[in-house]
């Protein structure tokens, strides 16, 4: 246990160490939010990967994949859609478009393409995001919490804690630096932990029985790609809805930001195979891990309610106990946490933009100095990181049986479905107006809760909604809102 503690002190000490040697490199509002726009193509993409990521790959796509099988690689497909279509044909055009705004926020970039004269774009575009992002980040600190519980038989708000107080710590030093540079060091923490785990566990098992006839005799649902009961209709809507997943990566503004940060086009393009790879591998990779754990503590004599259900998001650390010295579970701790970080930190980053920049500076004080801007910013990230620490703490009282995958999914969805159809339109649509993007903002805001707690409620529609989730039906509604409404609306 000490050999724990030891290798995670020496990881939080170099997140601090990246903190402090950004904090030399940040003289402005420029560099403090998006790096100075100078960011090469490793650093944008492996930041952009692990935010876009988080302690839901490590945690939630295990479990899933110990809990449904290989029919949890429709995950993987729809995010490395969602990468591959975001990378190849919208971030060389945002880019762009960014750089002409002179944009450094997201909000930045919908009032000057759309010419906005008023306010009204801009305080829906940061108020809907700095919600979301509190939702988003509360997720990531549950999993926190979670983390320390599981690996290391701490307290689960004890964890909560530590997590919480390094990651303010780091980025109060250097900002948007501090976050892409520690991000790509989280990122590849991340990519050798996740590859090397399942091939570790494979070998481990080689005295074993064939590991297929294995899971086939747990559950021969574990090795149909379509689930329960082969290609049905419900199956069908879940699947979508797990495809959907990689629309968040088509707009999320926290994913975006590193086009507006990165230095030109031809990093995008070279940035572009560094995604589309760190995507298939490690989500893949997260997956094995899960179908490969569920084989291994459902055998005969074992107790198959350690894999299932709820704890189906233990399997990592039951598998790292398994196959791993204790040296090396440490790393795996840190690499959850790198995970888990490197979303709240770009989260927290880009929704204090949206309140200091987008709220403070643009509306009411046009004139402010850029330190004081800078220092405002801190306090605003302190705060909107109380309130997910509230907000985490409030639904692990009030939900017991929530699982990380959907919660964090909940965040996820929410952001993309406020965000995504109107960068998407804004991009490939001349005709979009800023009406209809109020109308797409607005009506994917509002779809969220709507499709989550109310739509369920009409036992016709209940089954599938569930399967579906929020995301898909939310963000349709969301575009179509916008056409309809730009077109009836014209300027």
């Amino acid at each position: 246990m000490i050999l724990k503690f030891v290798v995670l002190a020496i990881y939080f000490l170099i997140l601090l160490g990246i903190g402090f040697f950004a904090s030399k490199r940040v003289s402005n509002i420029t560099d403090y939010y998006v790096g100075g726009k100078k960011l090469n193509y490793w650093i944008a993409a492996l930041s952009a990967r692990s935010t876009g990521e988080s302690g839901w790959l490590l945690i939630g796509v295990t479990g899933m994949g110990a809990l449904i099988g290989v029919s949890a690689l429709w995950i993987v497909v729809g995010e490395v859609l969602g990468v591959w279509l975001s990378w190849k044909f919208m971030a060389k055009k945002f880019k762009r478009m960014t750089d002409e705004y002179d944009s450094i926020t997201i909000p930045d970039f919908l009032v000057s393409h759309f010419k906005s004269t008023t306010h009204t774009l801009r305080i829906i575009a940061a108020t809907a995001l700095s919600l979301f992002v509190i939702i988003y980040v509360s997720a990531q600190i549950d999993i926190t919490g979670k983390t320390f519980e599981s690996f290391l038989g701490l307290n689960y708000y004890t964890g909560i804690g530590i997590g919480f107080g390094i990651v303010i710590m780091y980025i109060f030093s250097g900002g948007f630096l501090a976050v892409a540079w520690s991000d790509f060091f989280q990122g590849s923490l991340m990519f050798v932990g996740l590859l090397l785990l399942p091939v570790v566990t494979y070998f481990s098992l080689s005295g074993d029985t064939s590991i297929v006839d294995g899971l086939r005799s747990i559950d021969p649902a574990l090795l149909n790609i379509w689930g329960v009961g082969g290609l049905t209709l419900m199956n069908g809507v879940a699947i979508l809805g797990l495809l959907s997943i990689g629309i968040g990566f088509m707009g999320s503004p926290q994913v975006y930001v590193r086009f507006i940060s990165i230095r030109d086009e031809a990093e995008i393009e070279k940035g572009k195979w560094v995604a589309l790879f760190y995507t298939l591998l490690t989500d893949t990779a997260a997956v094995m891990i899960g179908i490969l754990g569920r084989y291994m503590f459902t055998q005969a004599g074992d107790n198959p309610e350690l894999i299932l259900g709820n704890a189906a998001e233990n399997v990592l650390a039951l598998v790292l106990g398994q196959v791993m010295p204790t040296l090396i579970i440490g790393i795996y701790i840190a690499a959850v946490l790198s995970a888990v970080m490197s979303t709240v930190d770009s989260l927290l980053v880009v929704a204090s933009s949206a309140v200091t920049r987008d709220f403070y500076q643009q509306i009411f004080h046009p004139n402010v100095d850029e330190q004081r801007l800078m220092g405002l910013s801190k306090k605003v990230t302190l705060a909107l990181a109380i309130l997910a620490l509230i907000v985490a703490l409030c639904v692990s009282v009030l939900s017991p049986t929530r699982t990380v995958f959907w919660f964090v999914i909940f965040g996820w969805s929410g952001i993309a479905a406020t965000f995504c159809p109107v960068i998407i339109l804004s991009i490939f649509w001349k005709n979009y107006t800023e009406k209809g993007a109020i109308a797409s903002m607005i009506t994917g805001f509002l779809c969220i809760p709507l499709f989550k707690f109310v739509v369920p409620g009409f036992s016709s529609f209940e089954p599938y909604i569930i399967k579906l989730d929020v995301m898909l039906p939310s963000v349709l509604f969301a575009m179509i809102a916008g056409w309809v409404t730009s077109g009836a609306l014209k300027k």
